[in-house]
């Protein structure tokens, strides 16, 4: 993984809108915290090749997450895109044990990096 420029789109929903999406493209009928839609993969990625992919997070799942974790709508949000950023670049947490640890190291990398909150896990 380079440091080559990528775009990003983030969309913020509701959990109705999620529900459909992780519905749709994964065959799981619930909402969802995140979802992350890769652009840089199948037989179409050449066709805008600086689109790292899309990240859909759910407000409503988020600020209900946050509250249960005593943190800022914010600092989950913050969480939440960087977990589907990751995704986007590569990283899978539910592949196995040492890939889900990467993952979690390289989240906890960055949520320091652009959080105040010294104390806050990285997902």
């Amino acid at each position: 993984m380079g440091c080559d420029a990528h775009e990003i789109s983030i969309v913020i929903t509701d959990d109705n809108q999620i529900q459909q999406l992780n519905k749709t493209y994964r065959s799981i009928d619930k909402p969802t915290n995140v979802l992350a839609f890769p652009m840089q993969e199948g037989r179409f990625a050449d066709i805008t090749p600086g689109l790292l992919g899309d990240v859909v997070i759910s407000c409503k799942t988020a600020q209900k997450e946050a509250d249960m974790s005593d943190i800022t709508l914010l600092e989950r949000m913050s969480q939440l895109l960087i977990h589907g950023i990751l995704h986007l670049m590569g990283f899978d947490h539910e592949t196995s044990p040492a890939d889900s640890k990467k993952m979690e190291d390289k989240s906890l990398e960055l949520l320091r990096e652009i959080e105040t909150n010294k104390n806050l896990n990285a997902f």
